[in-house]
């Protein structure tokens, strides 16, 4: 209850404080190429549940229809204006919608595709008994996620093998320890990632040490 209640209240007032930036953004995205700046998806959510992701649109219209669900770097989709809203991880402010709405938290396990829960096992299946988040252990690790699939002739099966089991087993660390104290040591962990990468993963390396 404490984490709903505290998702809730710090996603109002982040979204409030971000608003002018929200519209700014949006206008940014439209001008690229004159169309709908939000990406709205099905993604997989607590106890399977099927909820609409909003993101800041940062491919080309329909790009899902190529069935490439993981992205990267070199990624001919991705607009523009796209490379610098991903640089930053702008694309992910609108979730905070999502938040409001109850379908997704600060923080915890990304959300996925269909695509990707059915391919799940038991274990990764522990990943939807909380609601997903905008970030976790495994996306501050592998923010560079793209850059690891720059060149990958299969980005979908490269992602299976070399990333998803490694963000699964980070997920379930999270979920075994989780507590709002582990949230916002996380959200600030998100930031500072961007200025020190390195004393980040140095931390979270030491953090995962000491749970398992």
């Amino acid at each position: 209850m404490i984490k709903l209640i505290f998702d809730f209240l710090f996603g109002l007032l982040t979204l409030i404080s971000l608003f002018p930036a929200f519209i700014l953004i949006s206008l940014i995205v439209f001008i690229n190429d004159f169309r709908n700046p939000f990406y709205i998806t099905n993604r997989v959510g607590k106890n399977f549940k099927i909820f609409k992701m909003i993101k800041f649109r940062s491919m080309i219209v329909d790009a899902e229809k190529t069935k490439v669900f993981s992205t990267k770097a070199d990624d001919e989709r991705i607009t523009f204006s796209g490379k610098i809203l991903r640089k930053f991880k702008l694309d992910e402010v609108p979730q905070l919608i999502n938040i409001l709405r109850f379908e997704m938290s600060f923080v915890g396990p990304r959300p996925n595709v269909e695509y990707e829960v059915n391919q799940y096992n038991n274990f990764e299946k522990n990943l939807l008994r909380v609601r997903p988040g905008i970030t976790d252990l495994a996306s501050i690790i592998f923010s560079d996620e793209a850059e690891i699939l720059k060149n990958s002739r299969d980005p979908n099966r490269d992602y299976s093998l070399l990333i998803r089991p490694w963000k699964s087993a980070l997920g379930n660390i999270y979920i075994q320890n989780q507590n709002l104290f582990l949230d916002l040591k996380i959200i600030f962990y998100t930031i500072l990632n961007f200025l020190n990468r390195k004393l980040v993963l140095k931390k979270i390396s030491q953090f995962v040490l000491d749970k398992t």
